[in-house]
């Protein structure tokens, strides 16, 4: 399979892959067998050798994979070569939680500018980054070369968020609203709804209870 065309929960995976692999070698182990590393995704050993076949890795050694030499081939599959910058819509308590959160975790991405309107928040360094407000965005974008945005805005302003991340020309929108967006075709998003995925845990937890 062409590497630049690898389906989406592979790349999920492959994400998750690096996180743990970077984990084990924060605790001094070196090399992980796939039956490890399916067991602590949940998934079975087949799958991550698929997985890993996909991107052309299939070296594993009496003692199995080599933790670094993995980290540095899913790296440079998943990784933009130079890095991209990314933008934060919407500083309220979700918005300051993504950023504290992410930024430091991947060199190759970087949350670089943050926008909001509310006059008690722009012109501020607000989590490690400069809050800038909304009608500044097209400027701000271009002159940072921002190529990624989440909005964690207020639902009601999500998709008029959109069409201006769009216009000032993002390439990426990660939405953690509520609302489903439109976006054009050349621009990839991908939505996450804390509600749905509480109410599928829930789900399973009810069914779990009813056996």
């Amino acid at each position: 399979m062409d590497k630049a065309n690898l389906p989406e929960k592979t790349i999920e995976r492959l994400s998750e892959y690096r996180r743990t692999l970077l984990n084990c070698l924060a605790r001094g182990k070196t090399h992980i067998y796939s039956h490890e590393l399916a067991g602590l995704h949940n998934i079975t050993a087949v799958q991550v050798r698929r997985d890993l076949m996909l991107i052309g890795y299939s070296s594993m050694k009496k003692k199995g994979y080599d933790a670094q030499e993995l980290i540095k081939v899913i790296g440079d599959i998943i990784d933009h070569k130079v890095g991209l910058n990314v933008a934060v819509v919407g500083m309220g308590n979700l918005g300051r939680a993504i950023t504290t959160y992410f930024n430091g975790k991947r060199p190759k991405l970087n949350i670089v500018a943050a926008f909001d309107v509310d006059p008690n928040k722009v012109n501020r360094v607000i989590s490690g980054v400069n809050c800038y407000h909304m009608k500044e965005l097209p400027d701000v974008i271009k002159r940072n070369d921002i190529s990624i945005a989440i909005i964690s805005s207020p639902p009601d302003t999500a998709n008029q968020v959109a069409e201006q991340l769009v216009a000032a020309g993002i390439k990426g929108i990660l939405n953690f609203t509520t609302i489903p967006l439109v976006v054009p075709d050349n621009v990839y998003l991908e939505e996450y709804d804390m509600i749905t995925s509480m109410e599928k845990v829930a789900y399973f937890v009810k069914q779990g209870y009813s056996q």
